[in-house]
């Protein structure tokens, strides 16, 4: 009998780590299951990328701007196209650090490009798995996160140490 607060509190210790590491918080749970593959795309701004080194923009695309935990949180999740290859979903977050993403619920594969605090790309993950659990990781800090259709770097030339510059549209 003495056994079981012990065992228990071992379980507990164990078990925290773990409930934390989702990107899922629980907000807004249910708002992503209800046919949410027809979710429009809201154009809030654009984003240009300049070949390292230089300030010669290689492609300038439309962004939608996930900022709140929810919509940080859904993502690309459920959505089954980009409306276009030059579109993409930004993910500003309020500090640098190392990122991780999963493709659980996504059913496209893409490029996720990450962006450290001076806009500079520091690591691309290339044609992500549609539904994956696996974790997908910035590798070092990063203060921004853009996903795009699969293939765009490539089709681009993106490389580590291109830069990155977007503004919001005036009506966002």
């Amino acid at each position: 009998m003495s056994r079981l607060p012990f065992l228990l509190g071992i379980a507990l210790i164990l078990w925290i780590p773990v409930a934390g590491c989702g990107t899922d918080s629980g907000k807004d749970a249910d708002s992503s299951s209800a046919d949410a593959t027809n979710i429009p795309f809201d154009k809030e701004g654009t984003l240009a990328v300049m070949t390292e080194g230089t300030a010669d923009t290689v492609v300038t695309i439309d962004i939608e701007i996930a900022e709140s935990d929810s919509a940080q949180t859904r993502g690309m999740m459920q959505r089954e196209s980009f409306p276009d290859e030059t579109s993409g979903m930004l993910f500003p977050f309020a500090d640098e650090q190392p990122r991780y993403f999963h493709m659980s619920n996504t059913p496209i594969a893409l490029d996720i490009i990450f962006i450290d605090a001076d806009s500079t790309i520091v690591s691309i993950s290339k044609y992500t798995r549609p539904y994956s659990d696996e974790l997908i990781e910035s590798g070092v800090p990063a203060q921004y996160v853009l996903e795009t259709p699969a293939g765009f770097s490539d089709t681009y030339g993106l490389v580590a140490g291109d830069r990155v510059r977007w503004t919001r549209t005036d009506d966002a």
